[in-house]
């Protein structure tokens, strides 16, 4: 459904991109932001869904930085990969990424971003950072550390109460930090519980959450 394409960061950095249009006239442009298994099959479908909900959708691949198709499985060698990864990631550039992707659907209406597991963090910060309407946090482990960032946006997260990596003091500190954020917490599910390629998928708790997801961004970009 969907094509590869470069962007260009602002400081000439070159990085691959998935984007996907919606039949018709977009209702605006949604950012999606990768797992640490880059941007995958399950990324793109992802990409391709929003794109059937009538926007214009885009996920860079923000491991590029370091290594260019990066395509990580879902097991433990995969997983160490991806951390690895992630590690060597500055957020300053990472949001610089995110910018490039916003830049290169700009003029389809208001753009949100929706990212998973590392990108629910990337999110995050493109809520503070970044020229966006609405962003919405999947199990984003790294706000509880960055909690201080100051979103300029609508924000929505989504949490695995049985979520191994993110303890849930964590994630009561966050909601205490910004109250008026809808935090949702999900019982029986763990981290990934959205990706259905995944072991941890949990279907109830997946379609819940993409049902509040879709509804904030009607609201929210259109």
């Amino acid at each position: 459904m969907g094509k590869d394409l470069k962007l260009k960061a602002a400081d000439g950095h070159e990085l691959d991109a998935y984007r996907a249009e919606p039949d018709g006239v977009a209702r605006g442009g949604i950012v999606i932001i990768q797992e640490i298994f880059g941007v995958n099959d399950d990324i793109r479908e992802t990409v391709d869904n929003f794109a059937k909900e009538g926007y214009v959708a885009i996920a860079p691949a923000l491991f590029d930085r370091h290594e260019r198709d990066a395509v990580l499985e879902f097991n433990e060698d995969g997983m160490a990969k991806g951390r690895a990864l992630k590690s060597a990631l500055d957020w300053a550039d990472v949001i610089k990424d995110v910018d490039a992707a916003i830049a290169e659907i700009d003029g389809v209406g208001k753009i949100g971003v929706v990212g998973f597991c590392m990108g629910g963090s990337v999110a995050w910060f493109a809520a503070a950072r970044s020229s966006v309407s609405a962003a919405v946090c999947y199990y984003g482990g790294d706000i509880l550390t960055n909690s201080g960032e100051t979103p300029k946006c609508p924000v929505m997260f989504h949490w695995g109460a049985e979520d191994a990596g993110i303890p849930l003091d964590g994630v009561h500190k966050v909601e205490a930090d910004h109250p008026d954020i809808p935090s949702f917490i999900y019982e029986g599910a763990g981290h990934g519980f959205s990706c259905s390629r995944r072991g941890s998928y949990h279907k109830e708790a997946a379609g819940q959450a993409m049902g509040r997801t879709l509804e904030f961004l009607t609201t929210n970009i259109g």
